[in-house]
């Protein structure tokens, strides 16, 4: 009866893995005002295949934000205009980092990986504002998009491929180092 019971139990932990494998966020929550770390966690590949590229696009109101290099990958960070003026360290800031693409590396499908980039989330963004980290994969000619943001009414556990998320909490009103 325990082998039957465990086996079934095994059988519905399988079949729900894909919910299981979204590119997510080690931390749900920043505090506004404050460094935040985005570790974007990737626990497979695209249809069986390595990932060979990672692009995240940064949230509006994550700014100053510098991307950790990974040993074995190429970094590259390209950069623009936000949308507002933040003042980040008493000093307005109105341009930075806005995608991140680490490439050149191999994650293989069965592997696992996290990828970070630091940030300051906006002293002037409003609590509970989520910010959504929208993240490709890249792989030998298949691709894994966790970029759906959910419409009004829905949730991240609506989509299918949801981009991860952090909410804004209350927190500091200036930055410190």
């Amino acid at each position: 009866m325990k082998t039957v019971f465990c086996g079934a139990a095994a059988a519905v932990l399988f079949s729900l893995s894909p919910v299981f494998a979204h590119a997510t966020l080690e931390s749900g929550t920043a505090q506004r005002g404050a460094a935040y770390k985005a570790v974007i966690r990737i626990g497979h590949g695209c249809e069986g295949k390595a990932t060979k590229a990672l692009r995240v696009a940064l949230p509006e109101g994550f700014v100053s934000a510098k991307p950790m290099p990974k040993a074995g990958w190429h970094l590259k960070v390209e950069n623009g205009a936000y949308a507002a003026r933040y003042v980040v360290h008493g000093s307005p800031v109105a341009e930075g980092a806005r995608t991140v693409v680490w490439s050149g590396g191999v994650l293989e499908d069965a592997w696992y990986d996290e990828f970070v980039v630091r940030g300051t989330v906006a002293a002037e963004l409003a609590v509970d504002t989520p910010l959504y980290f929208k993240v490709t994969q890249l792989c030998d000619g298949a691709q894994a998009a966790w970029t759906e943001v959910p419409a009004a009414g829905e949730t991240t556990s609506d989509l299918a491929m949801p981009a991860p998320m952090v909410t804004v909490i209350e927190g500091m009103t200036h930055s410190h180092h």
